[in-house]
């Protein structure tokens, strides 16, 4: 008989709320009584600044937007074949359905039929090749949605094309070496003597270890889906609302599509109803269709992708398979490793050569690696563009090499968190990365100390042995997985950002600045940021919507450098204002402006106590600028991308995660029971906003490795998980029931916002915990002899078959 689960394990959901509830209110205690001593406004939870708009349905996204009279609907005719010649397109049925207006082609561009990010290899409609099923091939534009979308479906029998056999998967692609950028390399040896020496130190350490391992791609799915609204303007000009991560990518795609200067292009964006990658380069294929239609037609056209179609033409996380070969000494420390990764980029370039550079940089993860020769292939196939995903390459270049010692332990029958622990980062030495950058803020060994230690690992460990001892059905597995992650744009010049605060004489404040938000709290922080910096309340404080004609020349909202860039920026206009402010005051009341302190809607100058807003009226009757731009550029980068070589880092963020799952090993079904979580956010801007990016990076990056599937028909191409219905994302029933989220206690060593860390993709690596526990149930079937052949997602189809392997085995 199978002992019952705990009823310690079981507990509801509401004790986490409770839980969070309670670490809140202790967080707050502490930063309430700081923020009343010192007028502080950074380091406080404060609720998302649209979050009430968000609960009443009043949050205006771009499809809320009032639709101008005379709005046209656009939707994509699609290739219904994965890969061919388009050899004929006939388009008199189509015009002659119902409420079309126009239909158009890749000839009807008036300028540049491209919308790749980094390469030009991204026709915005098919021009002669077919590339994937689901590819655009022409757009019908109508007097409804419904109407575009039921004509746009007859391309089916509008499309001539010459089908070819397709491309479905990265290993046929690599096989006969087909790739959409050159293959990277990237070496680190010992004593510098190259490959070489990395191959003699893998021969000759005292053991070996050779696999391979495979991770698959995962759809963003965002809630808000791809839209753009387009309106033209006065002098041929174009405004187009667009749900993007990046405004002037859009821009800079629209004006080239329009064959005009960016300054013709106004590219707008309140908010998103997410984006997690997938709006950063992807939204530009709508945004210039949309644009080319409203152009043509001298009409606002909106583009607002049904939920299926967006499936079908937009990418996601890469999907990589590895092939490896490491040398390691009796202790489990790695001497030598060697890796091919390869990624299925899909049809064209897109985001692939950074995120495989980014994989290539993780792989070492939070790991001395002595002697490490990486490879790194792009794969070409007929499949969706792949693209930006929350990690953008880092997870996973990093769980490889945490398959790689989970595995080196099972070996040595040890505990995978010694081998680990072994192999971690020094802090005086074994402390440079395979790409030359020093880790000089190395806090892995304590923040892992400390979960160890507060989650009850070795007690918990030891109890989930001797309930697996006599439970021959039911199997307890459990894990602790580290993440180092760098944070800064793998391009040295995409790391700045640029702000615009105005202050009105009533001594409300208004701010502008580059970065998008997609829900995960960027207006929070910066408005935080810009109150902070000029000591009033953040009801003060007010973000618009990041326009192009604002702040030109923006980075994207990525890479978890929203708040390091732009709060540096807001925080540098605020400065000067303030300093405009204080020499005002100071000229007034006396004394230096250098003693002048702001702080809790307050200005005291020379013992005088005074209202903000009356300083802010005295300014504007004395004639000083009310307003100000900011910039900030990230110091300290470099890279060359030919050596793979450099400090593309400004700093690493850490953290850690204890998962326990249980497993059915006559279904391969399986249940998160806990999961304890240590994270590093440096000097937290806002511990709420934190705490809630850690839980739902965790969550996301827990369905990655575990239910979320994709798969083609393989000899169709068609993607057949292209609905909720068969593409499983988690949901509130996947939580854990016991679920701690804690802050580690420090601060950024570098001069970051406020000595704060960014949060948005290192939380995605912590679920490494939850894969590699159901690897160790899966292993304890075989009384952990045999190395479970587990790949992710580990679905519970996947679960099942690693388990009668390793019944096998055993």
């Amino acid at each position: 008989m199978n002992k019952p689960i705990e009823p310690r394990l079981l507990q509801p959901v509401e004790a986490f709320a409770n839980y969070q509830k309670n670490a809140a209110a202790r967080f707050d205690e502490r930063a309430e009584e700081r923020a009343q001593r010192e007028g502080a406004r950074v380091g406080i939870s404060r609720p998302h600044e649209s979050a009430q708009l968000h609960v009443a349905g009043e949050a205006t996204y771009v499809d809320d937007i009032r639709e101008l009279a005379g709005t046209l609907h656009c939707a994509l005719g699609l290739s219904p074949v994965a890969a061919g010649r388009l050899t004929g397109v006939t388009l008199d049925a189509v015009r002659a359905m119902p409420g079309v207006v126009d239909v158009l082609v890749a000839a009807d561009i008036p300028g540049a039929n491209d919308c790749g990010s980094i390469i030009h290899d991204d026709p915005i409609l098919c021009d002669g090749e077919i590339r994937y099923l689901g590819q655009p091939v022409f757009a019908v534009i109508a007097q409804t949605r419904n109407e575009a979308r039921r004509a746009a479906a007859m391309a089916k029998t509008a499309l001539k094309i010459d089908a070819q056999t397709p491309v479905l998967t990265s290993r046929e692609a690599h096989a006969s070496a087909q790739y959409v950028l050159p293959p990277m390399h990237l070496l680190r040896s010992a004593t510098g003597k190259g490959a070489g020496e990395v191959a003699s130190a893998i021969e000759k350490a005292p053991r070996h270890l050779r696999g391979s391992f495979d991770v698959g791609g995962q759809e963003q799915f965002y809630l808000e889906g791809q839209i753009s609204y387009a309106t033209p303007a006065e002098g041929g000009a174009m405004h187009v609302y667009c749900s993007t991560q990046h405004p002037s990518e859009m821009q800079s795609l629209i004006a080239h599509a329009l064959h005009l200067n960016a300054h013709d292009v106004h590219v707008e964006c309140r908010r998103m109803g997410g984006g997690f990658g997938g709006k950063e380069s992807q939204s530009a294929l709508f945004a210039c269709v949309a644009a080319v239609a409203a152009a043509r037609l001298k009409r606002p056209v909106k583009l607002r992708l049904d939920r299926d179609d967006d499936f079908l033409i937009t990418g996601r996380r890469h999907g990589f398979w590895y092939e490896y070969e490491v040398g390691y000494d009796d202790d489990g420390r790695v001497l030598g490793a060697r890796i091919t990764m390869v990624s299925n980029a899909g049809h064209s370039a897109d985001l692939s050569g950074p995120v495989m550079t980014r994989a290539l940089c993780h792989f070492d993860n939070a790991y001395w690696l002595p002697n490490v020769d990486m490879h790194g292939y792009s794969a070409r196939t007929n499949t969706q563009s792949n693209t930006a995903f929350r990690g953008f390459g880092g997870p996973q270049g990093a769980i490889a090499m945490e398959n790689i010692l989970d595995s080196i332990a099972r070996q040595l029958g040890k505990d995978p968190l010694d081998v680990r622990r072994l192999n971690f980062y020094g802090t005086q030495e074994r402390n440079v990365t395979p790409y030359g950058e020093p880790v000089t803020d190395n806090i892995i060994h304590d923040l892992v100390d400390q979960l160890e230690a507060s989650s009850d690992y070795r007690v918990r460990r030891a109890a989930a042995a001797a309930f697996n001892a006599s439970s021959p059905v039911l199997k307890r597995g459990m894990a602790l997985a580290p993440v180092k992650f760098g944070i800064s744009f793998n391009v040295k010049h995409f790391n700045q950002a640029g702000a615009l605060i105005h202050i009105y004489n009533d001594g409300s404040i208004l701010v502008n600045h580059g970065g998008t938000e997609m829900g995960q709290g960027l207006n929070t922080k910066v408005a935080q940021c810009v109150a902070h910096e000029l000591g009033v309340s953040s009801a003060l404080v007010r973000c618009t919507a990041t326009d192009t004609q604002k702040v030109a020349n923006t980075s994207a909202t990525a890479a978890s450098t929203g708040a390091d860039l732009n709060g540096k920026a807001a925080q540098d206009a605020a400065r000067q204002i303030r300093e405009r402010l204080a020499a005002c005051a100071a000229s007034h009341y006396g004394g230096e402006a250098s003693a002048v302190r702001f702080a809790n809607d307050q200005v005291k100058v020379a013992g005088k106590t005074l209202p903000f807003t009356a300083i802010v009226a005295q300014a504007y009757l004395d004639s000083i600028q009310l307003w100000s731009d900011g910039f900030y550029a990230t110091p300290g980068l470099s890279w060359d991308k030919d050596k793979m070589f450099g400090h593309p880092f400004y700093y690493f963020a850490y953290g850690a995660a204890v998962s326990e799952v249980l497993v059915d090993t006559l279904t391969g079904e399986w249940k998160l029971l806990r999961a304890d979580i240590l994270h590093d956010v440096g000097q937290s801007l806002n511990p709420a906003v934190d705490i809630g990016q850690i839980e739902g990076g965790f969550i996301q990056g827990m369905g990655w490795l575990t239910t979320e599937e994709l798969v083609w028909h393989p000899k169709t191409g068609l993607l057949t998980t292209h609905a909720p219905s068969t593409y499983k994302i988690p949901t509130a029933n996947d939580c854990p029931p016991v679920f701690n989220v804690r802050l580690f206690e420090g601060q950024n060593v570098q001069d970051s916002i406020h000595r704060s860390k960014a949060v948005g993709e290192p939380p995605l690596l912590l679920p490494f915990s939850v894969f590699f526990a159901l690897r160790d149930a899966v292993s304890s079937v075989g009384n952990h002899k045999v190395d479970p052949p587990l790949s992710a997602p580990a679905t519970s189809e996947s679960i099942l078959r690693a388990i009668q392997a390793v019944q096998a085995g055993a």
